[in-house]
């Protein structure tokens, strides 16, 4: 062959079929993740030079449950990001999702299950509403999005009512959202899922790498399973050791990483997460496959909403209470920031969920390390900004580089 696949290079030359593929990807501007887990790495050996702590259980702790609420909004970022577009309604609606549930809950005397349930709906409603003047009656969605930006946070104050303010039921499901440790922080549950995620990874890669075979396809050596399992192995059981020095496994980690696994497996394994990605790299292209393009960018809203709105009744957990401020301030754009920094292309068609974990990590982490100096939050927003800004740069820079290696 004179041009060979890169991959059965990679296979085949050992050690240096993968630095030849690593050259490979990075003259063709595919970094990967590889420049937001440096990232982490630094902040987290800054701050713990500075500070003596940063990396103490505790701290670390309060990180992982502190990203649950922005980081399931982002998941929903990345969602619309992929078609190309923008929602600006998405912190509003976890406000929205919020006082619905909180209303019927304490107000009202609803079961709190089924409050959650009502307020999840309304978004997802909303998000539908979004969805339909966008796709079908052809609104820029930057302009829908906006609208309902305004609207839903004047739903939400009238909602709430005068007072603006409902104090979560003690002891019920959403207080608990945030204060939960799984096994009420039985050392077992965090050392179980650590080992159950790379086990269940290398079953997984096993049986694709099987699957592929049996095809007649390129398929993952079980060398290569093996370093990557090893990897994630290396990550997931000094975490597990490090949450077990304080209170165990908490619920805010467990949900957000859930979702994230459960959201990546859509985008990646099944026909409707291909054509998220087929309308996000080209309208016409997707229409002209038969896709139905109106119903990929309803559906895109919706699920955005949903995840808003299980986002907001984590900050409202976080907080204590749901009021007229949740979902303002500084959380969408946050939110929207996680995904751009963990690698989701602002110009659709490139990312996964897993970015919005990566990056509402370093946005945390940043936050965290921030207050701990005491640095002024005029200065958190400034560096956030700062980084933001040179994750948009390298998404840039790489969409170029990627365009230039396909001409040549």
């Amino acid at each position: 062959m004179s041009a060979a696949d890169p991959r059965l290079l990679v296979r085949s030359a050992g050690l240096k079929g993968y630095l030849d593929e690593l050259r490979r990807r990075l003259s063709g501007g595919e970094l990967g993740s590889a420049p937001v887990v440096i990232g982490l790495a630094l902040i987290a050996v800054i701050f713990q030079s500075v500070t003596g702590h940063f990396l103490q259980a505790d701290n670390l702790t309060n990180i992982t449950k502190y990203i649950a609420g922005p980081g399931l909004i982002a998941v929903g970022v990345v969602f619309v990001l992929l078609l190309g577009e923008i929602d600006l309604s998405l912190g509003s609606l976890a406000g929205v999702c919020a006082a619905v549930s909180s209303v019927l809950a304490v107000r009202q005397g609803v079961n709190e299950w089924l409050a959650v349930a009502a307020g999840l709906a309304v978004v997802c409603a909303m998000g539908a509403l979004h969805g339909f003047f966008f796709a079908r009656v052809g609104v820029p969605a930057l302009v829908v999005t906006l609208a309902g930006m305004l609207a839903w946070s004047g739903l939400q104050d009238y909602v709430l009512g005068d007072l603006g303010t409902i104090n979560n039921r003690h002891d019920g499901l959403i207080a608990s959202l945030d204060t939960a440790f799984l096994g009420d922080g039985d050392v077992a549950y965090a050392w179980a899922l650590a080992v159950l995620a790379p086990a269940l990874y290398v079953l997984a890669q096993l049986r694709t790498a099987r699957r592929r075979a049996a095809a007649g396809l390129t398929a993952r050596p079980v060398g290569d399973i093996a370093l990557r399992t090893g990897a994630l192995a290396a990550l997931t059981l000094p975490l597990a050791y490090t949450l077990n020095q304080d209170r165990g496994l908490p619920l805010p980690l467990v949900v957000l990483v859930g979702v994230v696994v459960l959201t990546d497996f859509v985008l990646r394994r099944t026909a409707y997460g291909r054509q998220v990605f087929a309308v996000g790299g080209g309208v016409e292209a997707a229409r002209r496959a038969g896709i139905n393009v109106a119903w990929v960018r309803i559906s895109v809203y919706m699920i955005s909403a949903a995840l808003a709105g299980l986002g907001g009744l984590f900050i409202a957990s976080q907080q204590g209470s749901a009021d007229k401020m949740l979902g303002g301030g500084n959380v969408l754009m946050s939110a929207i920031a996680a995904a751009v920094i963990g690698g989701t292309s602002l110009f659709g068609g490139r990312g996964k969920t897993w970015s919005a974990l990566l990056g509402i990590l370093v946005i945390q982490s940043i936050t965290t390390g921030l207050d701990m100096v005491h640095a002024a939050q005029a200065i958190q927003y400034m560096i956030t900004g700062a980084v933001l800004l040179a994750a948009v740069v390298l998404d840039s820079v790489s969409r170029r580089t990627r365009a230039s290696a396909a001409r040549t």
